[in-house]
């Protein structure tokens, strides 16, 4: 990295787009390339007195143009976070020299789960360096006693200031750094304040180049805003090479860690960990957190199956139709996309026989689980079905199945991986698209084939 003479160094002003990381010269009330409105912010860029911008040069063995069949590969094995899940949604672990950005609300586990994870790789022979803004030595030798980590040997310093960060890190050579949180760290050559757009930018720029340069593993912990997205520009998710984020109700006991970028891995996967006294712990088998027992059938719920990655994993979808007290009848979707329930609602009016168009509608994934998988619609529509009619479904009873704009249950993806699980569960009848290939071993469940949305709500409704 290149140091500039502060009192030679020139600046220029830029116009930075927090929505899609671009910069423009002139302020414009919209972004000419992502056409967001009123996103452009000012940005100082720092010159060097000759006109050029100050460099920030990458490591690394290629210094001139290759054949890229003559580039070398490093060691590039995976750092095990002594932790199945965490591990899972890494693609594996930690790679070296990655740059891992997670998010969340506040309180919802995110230093948490950093602490609790560095005190497991410390006690494994793995230096490990925690950098908190947030909070002072205190505040963290506390919520680690909590935590049951507080004789760790990992390393702690509570500083703000990236260059003090930078300069410690260098001197220790730490394997893996976190800091905690970006938009408390700043940079005292820049003028923003800290968590501002310059200083996300620049600070993230360089801890890039920190981590690129030493193989540091480098965890940044992220604030998000009241959409749900990382406060600052949208450059932080380009610039790192994976990007997590914690979902569900900080009031309730599980979380979900989900990846949206990985550069290292596949961006499908997802953890789960139940929040104990003790800090986050990994849900082995995820499927029986959302499936309650023991309750006796109800009608609205019906159990579906998703694929999260590898995993197969059950959960319930429960809807409640009731008559509406408003001019406009309600339609209220949790877990699942809203314009994904106007379609099922439309497809059961026109080919189901089912009309709610003048009932409120409220459907839920239980659980706090979100669903995008379309996988998802014949059980939603079922759902809403038994409740109009007020039929109930066994809690052994599973649907699977997408529905398509001209009423036809479309087959899905991993089909034998879904009814697999679904028996593993102790489910003993499924309804699934006709005409897709079953599983060789179907003994334990019976399995019912439909083609049309009419077939599967004839079914439903020969068992009232």
């Amino acid at each position: 990295m290149v140091a500039l003479n502060k009192s030679k160094a020139k600046k220029e002003i830029e116009f930075l787009c927090t929505e899609c990381g671009n910069t423009t010269p002139k302020w414009a009330g919209k972004c000419p390339f992502c056409g967001a409105w009123s996103s452009l912010k000012e940005h100082a860029v720092e010159m060097l007195p000759d006109g050029g911008r100050a460099a920030r040069g990458l490591g690394g063995p290629v210094h001139r143009v290759v054949p890229l069949k003559d580039v070398a590969t490093e060691d590039t094995r995976r750092l095990s976070t002594a932790n199945a899940e965490f591990d899972r949604v890494l693609g594996g672990g930690l790679a070296p020299g990655s740059l891992v950005l997670i998010g969340g609300d506040p309180g919802i586990g995110k230093s948490t789960l950093v602490l609790s994870t560095l005190a497991t790789m410390t006690a494994a022979g793995v230096k490990c360096l925690y950098v908190s803004g947030e909070e002072s030595a205190v505040q963290v030798k506390l919520r680690s006693e909590r935590l049951n980590v507080s004789g760790s040997d990992m390393l702690l310093l509570c500083e703000t200031s990236l260059d003090k960060i930078v300069q410690q890190a260098g001197e220790i050579k730490p394997q893996v750094l976190v800091i905690d949180s970006i938009q408390t760290v700043y940079k005292e050559s820049l003028s923003g304040a800290p968590g501002s757009a310059t200083q996300l930018r620049e600070c993230t720029l360089d801890l890039m180049v920190f981590a690129k340069n030493t193989g540091c593993i480098t965890l940044v912990i992220g604030h998000v805003t009241k959409d749900g997205q990382i406060a600052g520009p949208r450059i932080l998710e380009h610039m790192v090479d994976t990007v997590v984020y914690f979902e569900g109700d900080r009031n309730h006991q599980y979380r979900l860690l989900r990846t949206i970028k990985n550069r290292f891995g596949a961006t499908d996967e997802i953890g789960v960990f139940e929040m104990t006294s003790h800090g986050l712990s990994s849900v082995a088998n995820p499927s029986r957190v959302f499936l309650q027992e023991g309750v006796p059938p109800t009608p609205g719920s019906v159990v579906c199956c998703t694929m999260e990655g590898s995993r197969a994993m059950l959960f319930e979808t429960q809807a409640l139709v009731s008559q509406t007290s408003f001019a406009v009848p309600q339609r209220v979707a949790a877990g699942i996309d809203p314009k994904r329930l106007t379609i099922i609602l439309a497809l059961l009016e026109k080919f189901g026989g089912v009309v709610v168009g003048a009932s409120d509608v409220f459907v839920s994934i239980a659980g706090g689980l979100k669903v995008s998988d379309t996988s998802s619609d014949l059980a939603l529509a079922i759902s809403i079905a038994s409740n109009h009619l007020g039929i109930p479904l066994g809690r052994q009873c599973i649907a699977i199945g997408e529905l398509g704009l001209s009423g036809e249950v479309r087959s899905v993806s991993l089909l034998d991986q879904r009814l697999k699980e679904a028996r593993r569960l102790g489910m003993t009848e499924a309804v699934v698209p006709a005409g897709g290939k079953l599983p060789e071993q179907t003994s334990g469940i019976r399995i019912v084939q439909v083609r049309t949305l009419s077939e599967a709500i004839n079914w439903l409704m020969d068992r009232k």
